[in-house]
């Protein structure tokens, strides 16, 4: 079992930039991959990140290669989203899962075990 508690997001003028934290407890978090996910209202939950176990590995969704990085701290048993040049349609709940391959990058949410609460971002024009 792997608990996940996002962390940070919030409001931003677009071409800013934010940072998510998510904290895991539970088992051995390096075996775990981990996602980040994103929800706007009335669309689909839609992948954005995700990084292996070991963190030698990324995946980025199309729309924001470039923009987004995310890393992870196996030592901390967190896992970080960086978010720069913002638009407005970044805006959308974001969430924090994982899954216990972790040498595999899932790109689709019903691969993930496990998820965190969702943390708003909200992106200004």
């Amino acid at each position: 079992q792997v608990q996940l508690v996002e962390s940070g997001g919030g409001l931003v003028q677009a071409g800013g930039s934010l940072s998510l934290s998510c904290a895991a407890s539970g088992r051995t978090f390096s075996d775990y991959a981990t996602g980040w996910f994103r929800q706007a209202p009335g669309k689909e939950r839609e992948f954005v990140a995700a990084i292996t176990g070991s963190g030698g590995n990324t995946a980025y969704a199309d729309s924001v290669k470039g923009r987004f990085a995310i890393s992870r701290d196996n030592a901390k048993n967190m896992v970080y989203l960086q978010m720069n040049i913002l638009k407005p349609e970044d805006t959308a709940v974001y969430y924090c899962a994982a899954q216990p391959r972790g040498f595999i990058l899932w790109t689709t949410s019903d691969h993930y075990n496990y998820w965190g609460q969702g943390n708003q971002v909200t992106v200004s024009s």
